[in-house]
């Protein structure tokens, strides 16, 4: 559970997140937003642990009083979190308190995660994450509670855009009235798909992507990196913690995206039919959150090749088995197929998450891709 202390960077955002404690003048509701790996949940697990701390310093949470103890284990009976999740079997809407147990050993370890993180530490399969109607009963119970410490409530709601549309009406009813001596803090990478109402209703703190200095930082502490290695991974990291986790050693999940996107190239261009539906197939068998995941990495990919034939290194953000393969790939992306292969990319991650049939949205694409790819 992270202090003030251990979130990288984003001094600007914990000294006015502390300046609003000190004045008490704590907004009922915060949204956090920004790009994956800014540290959006450590800040607000950070403020979480400051509100509640009974000895809180100016700068930080004091960490040897009793809440902070209880905080130690994310177990405190004022903190309460929010977070997506699958039906388990038998159909009835779900509750965040049933995975308590799997997201606080996942945070234990590590509190700078992502959803796909999440959906294999629950098993969650090809269903689609949600926050269910019935989570909303849930918190306007647990807030009508009285404080246990007689201070703040805090109800944390990671990735709120996954609240089904009803649920997300109730906690706007929530938001309108606020309980007294409690706090709201949404963490959100894509708030743009929120309620407006729900946004107007609450302070938004903007976290921008890390410099590269505070990820070197980073890497040099706590990772043991050489300082070429750190600068190295803080560029190719583009502002973001966990992309820099990922570059130290490349996790096989971004090893098969490499090279299902690579497979996709090459079939495409020798206009391998059987291949690409194999392909296809072979895609269509994966979690809908992992097919999300590498069509965000192959329009990633295209427009780092696209801007490698620019050769201008400082704007290109790749590692080392990536720039190989762009050598020879990178004038295959030009001006005459780019803005036609990123739309192709983006249809298909729309399909995927309006649940079309994975299989048909993965061949289309293909098939299509044979044109672009002989636009050189």
């Amino acid at each position: 559970m992270p202090f003030f202390r251990d979130v990288v960077g984003q001094d600007e955002a914990k000294r006015l997140l502390l300046g609003c404690a000190h004045d008490g003048k704590m907004p009922h509701a915060l949204l956090f937003a920004g790009k994956l790996g800014t540290g959006k949940l450590p800040l607000a697990l950070a403020l979480s642990r400051y509100l509640l701390c009974q000895h809180p310093d100016p700068e930080d949470a004091c960490g040897k009083c009793p809440a902070c103890k209880m905080m130690d284990r994310l177990a405190h009976p004022d903190l309460h979190f929010v977070f997506p999740i699958v039906k388990r079997k038998g159909g009835k809407d779900t509750v965040c308190d049933e995975y308590l147990s799997q997201w606080r050993e996942m945070l234990e370890r590590n509190a700078y995660v992502t959803l796909q993180q999440w959906m294999e530490k629950i098993d969650a399969g090809n269903q689609q994450p949600q926050i269910y109607v019935r989570e909303s009963d849930e918190i306007q119970r647990k807030l009508s509670l009285k404080s246990s410490q007689g201070g703040y409530k805090v109800m944390l709601v990671w990735l709120p855009e996954k609240m089904n549309v009803e649920c997300a009406n109730k906690l706007l009813k929530l938001l309108e009235e606020p309980p007294a001596k409690t706090v709201f803090l949404l963490v959100s990478e894509q708030p743009e798909q929120l309620l407006a109402t729900i946004v107007s209703r609450t302070q938004r703190i903007n976290l921008h992507p890390l410099e590269d200095a505070d990820i070197v930082r980073f890497l040099q502490e706590r990772c043991g990196l050489v300082e070429e290695d750190a600068h190295d991974i803080a560029h190719r990291s583009a502002g973001s913690l966990i992309k820099a986790l990922e570059n130290i050693q490349l996790s096989d999940e971004n090893k098969l995206c490499f090279e299902l996107f690579v497979s996709l190239m090459r079939q495409a261009y020798s206009r391998d039919i059987r291949g690409l539906k194999s392909w296809s197939e072979q895609v269509a068998g994966m979690g809908r959150e992992r097919q999300k995941n590498l069509l965000e990495y192959c329009q990633r990919m295209a427009r780092e090749n696209f801007v490698n034939n620019f050769h201008r290194r400082e704007m290109v953000y790749m590692n080392a088995e990536e720039e190989h393969f762009a050598v020879r790939f990178s004038p295959f992306i030009n001006e005459r197929n780019i803005f036609q292969i990123m739309a192709l990319l983006g249809e298909a991650q729309a399909h995927i998450e309006q649940n079309v049939n994975p299989k048909m949205v993965f061949f289309d694409m293909a098939l299509k891709m044979i044109i672009e790819m002989k636009q050189r």
